[in-house]
């Protein structure tokens, strides 16, 4: 079978494609045909090297996918050859034609969904769902700001948020992004490259309750001059160092939260998947695509996650 395969940390071109043998699973184990894979920004990161993540090398990139499952192993229930899914996590990397996986890294895939658009669901969708209800607390009624959200974790966040009765605010960077994050069911959308912007949003709500960043080290510091008094931040992103003021947290007693979705406990993620799986049913939550590409493409699709703006999820095609 065909799998991208890194012999070494370093720039995307150290992902090659390359003929590997076919996967068996072993007892506890479901392997699976990749019928779309999911990039995201930590793959690039973990290829990297500059991650505290590390991969006994060579490995094969990915977490996200969507497909069949070919075979099940022993001691294996409630998951059947056949059976459309789409992943959470792998223990052989999705950017490959077969994956194997673990009972809870797999969720079923509503006849609804395209396989592209479950190669979009996993680390997005559960990022977004960790961020809003278990570290954010979020509460119906509630004013939430998704501060920079036309990206995959971004446009999870704002359906999350409006199908659960939160006033969505939400930033993007472009026009596109703007109509796009519009249409998912915010009341309000601002540029984020306008220097005023924060001004403006505090006009609007007089200090919003949660705030999701996606880029900490430029934002964190003026995203606390717009929390209201007691308000919550969540840290979903960040590229570098930033140097804030402690005082206007302890002025507005602000509570900073990070995330890391692999923290989250069993229980905790089923908690999630559960919840997305709801939200997949009713038709409240759509992935949105950005582009499709082949798999042997995936170095530019790591190039393009971090370096070009993208409206939804970048996929790869086995």
């Amino acid at each position: 079978m065909k799998a991208i395969r890194i012999h070494q940390y370093g720039p995307p071109e150290v992902m090659q494609i390359e003929e590997i043998e076919p996967l068996q699973p072993k007892a506890g184990q479901i392997l699976v045909e990749v019928k779309a894979a999911g990039v995201n920004p930590v793959d690039t990161y973990i290829r990297s090297g500059n991650y505290h993540l590390k991969k006994e090398l060579p490995f094969t990139p990915g977490f996200d996918a969507a497909g069949v499952i070919l075979q099940v192993g022993s001691d294996v229930k409630n998951l059947y050859a056949g059976q459309r899914v789409y992943t959470s996590d792998s223990l052989t990397g999705t950017y490959a034609q077969q994956t194997l996986c673990l009972p809870h890294h797999i969720h079923p895939l509503p006849d609804s969904v395209s396989f592209e658009e479950g190669a979009a669901i996993g680390i997005p969708y559960g990022t977004a769902w960790r961020a809003l209800f278990q570290r954010g607390h979020a509460v119906s009624g509630e004013r939430v700001l998704i501060h920079g959200a036309s990206g995959g974790v971004g446009i999870a966040a704002v359906q999350l948020a409006a199908a659960a009765g939160l006033r969505v605010i939400a930033t993007a960077g472009t026009p596109a992004g703007r109509q796009l994050v519009q249409q998912q069911g915010t009341q309000a959308v601002f540029d984020h490259y306008d220097p005023d912007h924060f001004q403006k949003i505090l006009e609007l709500t007089k200090g919003v309750d949660l705030l999701l960043e996606m880029l900490a080290n430029l934002n964190l510091d003026r995203d606390m001059d717009i929390l209201a008094k007691g308000g919550r931040l969540v840290i979903i992103g960040s590229r570098g160092r930033i140097e804030i003021d402690p005082r206007k947290a302890m002025a507005g007693e602000l509570n900073i939260h990070g995330l890391m979705l692999m923290n989250a406990s069993l229980q905790e993620l089923q908690e999630i998947y559960s919840g997305i799986e709801k939200g997949l049913l009713q038709g409240k939550l759509k992935p949105v695509i950005s582009r499709c590409l082949p798999l042997h493409q995936a170095a530019h699709a790591h190039r393009e996650i971090i370096e070009s703006p993208h409206l939804g999820k970048i996929i790869l095609l086995p």
